[in-house]
């Protein structure tokens, strides 16, 4: 089972410079690049509502973020600047070179929540063979840029 869980994270890793294909075509079509993530988050909710509804999803469980804390509903930002950061970078740096940056940023980040145990997440102390790969993204980052 652990390999399906696996196999899905590198498919929705495999999609994300996809995602920014399109959406880079759409900011070009439409003149920029806001309007072309508001798109993109309007069709996604538009897909998830349709999925909601074809498993019949219990929708009234929504109310339950009412009481969660004011930050966390912060993540509905960060996925737009995210997606508008990765519109607008795509087509002047390349998917190669914008995702090489986006993997090395996130490994960044992951190593110091598994380290502090933040949001949530199981404690993972940070090690030297967690910062070896963090350095080896990094310089594969400088290779991508130089080449």
């Amino acid at each position: 089972m652990k390999v399906i869980w696996l196999l899905t994270a590198l498919v929705a890793g495999m999609m994300a410079p996809v995602q920014a294909g399109f959406n880079g075509k759409m900011g070009r079509a439409i003149g920029d690049p806001v309007y072309a993530a508001l798109i993109s988050f309007f069709v996604g909710t538009m897909g998830l509502l349709v999925y909601g509804f074809a498993l019949r999803m219990d929708f009234t469980a929504l109310r339950h973020a009412a009481g969660i804390e004011w930050w966390v509903w912060l993540a509905g930002l960060l996925g737009a600047f995210y997606v508008t950061a990765v519109i607008v970078l795509t087509p002047r740096l390349g998917a190669t070179l914008t995702f090489s940056l986006v993997v090395a940023g996130q490994l960044i980040m992951a190593v110091a929540l598994d380290h502090f145990g933040l949001l949530g997440v199981p404690v993972q102390a940070i090690s030297w063979p967690r910062i070896l790969g963090i350095a080896l993204v990094t310089a594969g980052v400088v290779l991508i840029r130089k080449f």
